[in-house]
């Protein structure tokens, strides 16, 4: 048994080596990802005039007024003090062609104060430009910029698939790690005086055990961020019962116009508050976005610059009819059945910000291992395979030098 979990293991692991180096690295790195950004880009997040800021949906139309072919998909409800009003633009259709207008953007900075754009970027756009650099890295991370074809997207199958993978192999490699009781503490130690190939054999053994658990809820929750409604959510219901997506849910009736969604935008920013409360909800209103193909609005409930979700199971979330305002579906974190709340808790467990700053700091720790998990396994398969192709040379003459006399007594 254990010589064909060393087989499956070596190659599991090569065949998704370089995935999870890539992965590893730019989740060590976006764990940190709003300060990173904020860091690089101060003239895109710090607001240049200070003052009293104007009302959120007054900032969201002097932009819209503006720039005439741009639409606010997403929008803060408050405003962090000192900081831009930062908000999500899409294009609205070309009356004549029926195609969405250029727009080499999406996501534009205001000035809370005047209401002038400070600054503009094609978030996740594939650039090493200090103002695209961080939101390419989070980009990378989950799509690895791969094309989606035939109605099948293969950046989520592709991270997907790894991940049921490397889940798998987390258990055979566990396996491996300890192969009998009187053993158990070679597992656990570092060589680091030996250094060379001692030192990155353990790293590779050992750093996997000591973070055994912690890789396994990483992989575990990749495979949700990428095939929550194909493979997770089917396998969670058969336990328990789940609730609708909040995020997926349809609601009835035709695509909405820009002039339907922008009342309704209106009309329901305007009620957020009250209904908040009539659905138990003690936090303000902190974000509103628009799915006009879908005829809902979704409104999340949260203080201004608590957008992150940077503690516990995340924000309220309440998806609402466009047309209505009626209460479509809701996400309150902690409420639901087991299986409900099992699936709140994938993002934060695979960003860490389930257990605050030290959740985060461990997740970016952890990703640096994978990078290096990844690495030291090659390094030992290659001194494995030069050790192979090794004893098979020497192996060759040797069963040629013992064949020989059989040859000349035979001639003889």
């Amino acid at each position: 048994m254990r010589p064909l979990l060393v087989r499956l293991h070596r190659w599991l692991g090569l065949g998704t080596a370089a995935f999870l180096f890539l992965a590893g690295l730019t989740g060590a790195v976006i764990a940190w990802d709003h300060e990173l950004d904020a860091a690089l880009n101060p003239s895109f997040f710090n607001a240049a005039t200070p003052g009293t800021p104007l009302p959120p949906l007054e900032l969201v139309k002097r932009f819209e007024a503006a720039n005439p072919h741009a639409v606010v998909s997403y929008m803060p409800l408050g405003i962090e003090p000192g900081h831009t009003f930062i908000v999500r633009a899409e294009p609205h259709l070309d009356p004549h062609t029926q195609q969405p207008y250029a727009l080499d953007y999406n996501q534009v900075a205001i000035d809370p104060v005047t209401g002038a754009v400070q600054g503009r970027r094609m978030w996740g756009a594939p650039s090493l430009a200090r103002l695209n650099l961080i939101p390419f890295i989070y980009q990378l991370h989950y799509t690895l910029f791969l094309p989606t074809k035939l109605g099948i997207n293969f950046s989520v199958w592709t991270m997907g698939v790894v991940g049921m993978i490397w889940l798998l192999d987390g258990f055979f490699a566990i396996v491996l790690a300890f192969p009998n009781f009187k053993s158990w503490r070679k597992s656990l130690v570092f060589r680091i005086k030996r250094g060379g190939y001692a030192l990155t054999f353990d790293l590779h053994r050992s750093g996997g055990v000591w973070l055994w658990g912690l890789l396994t809820v990483i992989a575990l929750t990749s495979i949700s961020m990428n095939l929550g409604s194909e493979i997770v959510r089917p396998v969670v219901s058969v336990f328990s019962k789940l609730a609708p997506d909040p995020f997926r849910t349809v609601a009835p009736g035709p695509q909405l116009s820009p002039a339907e969604m922008l009342q309704a935008r209106d009309r329901i920013i305007a009620n957020a508050a009250e209904v908040g409360r009539r659905e138990g909800i003690t936090a303000p209103p902190g974000g509103m976005f628009a799915m006009p193909s879908l005829g809902y609005i979704g409104v999340g409930y949260y203080a201004a610059g608590d957008d992150h979700g940077d503690a516990g199971l995340g924000n309220p979330w309440l998806i609402m009819s466009a047309r209505t305002g009626a209460v479509l579906a809701k996400q309150i974190p902690g409420e639901g059945s087991a299986g409900d709340i099992f699936i709140q808790a994938q993002f934060p467990l695979h960003s860490g910000r389930i257990a605050g700053l030290p959740g985060r700091i461990a997740i970016s720790f952890t990703g640096v291992m994978i990078a290096v998990l990844s690495v030291t396994g090659v390094l030992i398969w290659l001194k494995k395979a030069r050790a192979r192709r090794k004893s098979a040379k020497t192996a060759k003459p040797s069963k040629q030098a013992t064949k020989a006399p059989a040859r000349e007594r035979v001639t003889s």
